[in-house]
């Protein structure tokens, strides 16, 4: 007798304790979102559910089965009578065709793990059209690119660089080269190109030939059907930066090398706006034996007028630097403010063959 008193006893507990418990209710445990773009991105939407048991509800894990599906959801314990959310994202990218995914809502209510269900069918993105491998058009050839750039070139270097063409159209297309002179080579592989066809326009930069150090630009044109028209359609931009070759000096040289001593900044300090022809002129030194000489200073700012130096430094001896400045661009003086551009230095230095100086100076 007392044993089936301890058994019902026991019962009673459970049931109260059950009783005392949270209880989750969603509002909907499924979600179609039908018919979705891939193009449009992410969808989402929200599961509301009440916590309708006798003790605060707490989500400890909301889990999603693949990474494409995204959940957040309501972290504060949930009184009884109240309600929270589950957002749930699904990123469509890259995943056309039907779906469904599981979301597993753990918590401590008397159904611990619960199911939910997102589901649809994505509409793939349309057919980009494959990019166009000769997308430069010059007449009736098509060209890969219509610039080449030989990067760094020692003094002495010859580089050979190419761009391929073909023909697009259904007829035969006569191609040649109008070249910029002395220091660029250059020739067509193949001077009647048939429908369907391609060639290559082979081009050959003689940095011996050329006197410039530092940043070239030269322009080339291609004649196509025989029309000579030197015009930015039918123009190949080339590029190159020419530098001292100091791979063949001798440990002797090497000791006795120019040392280039120059400050790294020109300060004009505050100038007027509407002036031009501003001029400030620093010293720079050698600092070794054997003479320093100044191959090119390189300017590409309209605001910098003009820039010389004393071309050889001997050994212990000290050259100028002198740079004019213009305040005046496109015919307006330039606005109050602090300006920095820069010049480039390039000499027989083997450390320091070509070196950036700052120019700067402040308008008020």
């Amino acid at each position: 007798m007392k044993r089936i008193f301890s058994m019902l006893s026991m019962a009673l507990v459970a049931v109260a304790m059950m009783a005392q418990q949270p209880k989750i209710t969603f509002e909907k445990t499924e979600h179609d979102f039908g018919k979705i773009n891939e193009a449009d991105g992410r969808v989402t939407t929200i599961f509301n559910f009440r916590n309708e048991g006798m003790a605060p509800l707490i989500l400890s894990n909301v889990r999603a089965s693949c990474g494409c599906t995204t959940p957040n959801w309501t972290k504060e314990p949930i009184n009884p009578g109240e309600t929270g959310q589950i957002t749930v994202t699904y990123n469509p990218n890259g995943r056309p065709g039907r779906f469904q995914k599981t979301i597993t809502v753990t918590s401590n209510a008397e159904e611990a793990s619960m199911k939910l269900y997102i589901k649809g069918e994505v509409i793939p993105k349309p057919a980009q059209p494959a990019p166009d491998s000769y997308p430069v058009k010059m007449g009736a050839l098509s060209l890969k690119s219509n610039n080449i750039n030989f990067g760094t070139i020692k003094k002495g270097q010859a580089v050979t660089k190419e761009i391929e063409y073909a023909n697009k159209t259904d007829k035969d297309v006569t191609v040649a080269l109008i070249l910029p002179g002395k220091g660029m080579d250059g020739q067509v592989t193949l001077e009647v190109v048939k429908p369907n066809e391609t060639g290559k326009l082979v081009f050959v930069f003689n940095s011996s030939l050329q006197k410039l150090y530092g940043p070239i630009e030269q322009q080339a044109y291609v004649v196509v059907n025989g029309k000579k028209l030197t015009t930015a359609d039918y123009r190949i931009t080339l590029k190159a930066e020419v530098v001292e070759d100091f791979s063949k000096m001798t440990t002797a040289e090497k000791q006795n090398a120019p040392i280039l001593d120059i400050p790294g900044t020109i300060d004009f300090g505050v100038v007027a706006a509407g002036k031009k022809n501003l001029s400030k002129s620093i010293a720079f030194k050698n600092n070794n034996a054997n003479a320093l000489l100044v191959r090119r200073i390189y300017n590409a700012n309209p605001a910098i007028l003009n820039c010389t130096a004393t071309g050889t430094v001997r050994a212990n001896k000290q050259g100028v630097l002198t740079v004019k400045l213009n305040t005046i661009q496109d015919g307006k003086p330039m606005a109050a403010g602090q300006y920095s551009r820069q010049i480039t230095l390039y000499t027989n230095d083997p450390q320091r063959s070509k070196v950036n100086i700052t120019v700067k100076w402040t308008i008020k």
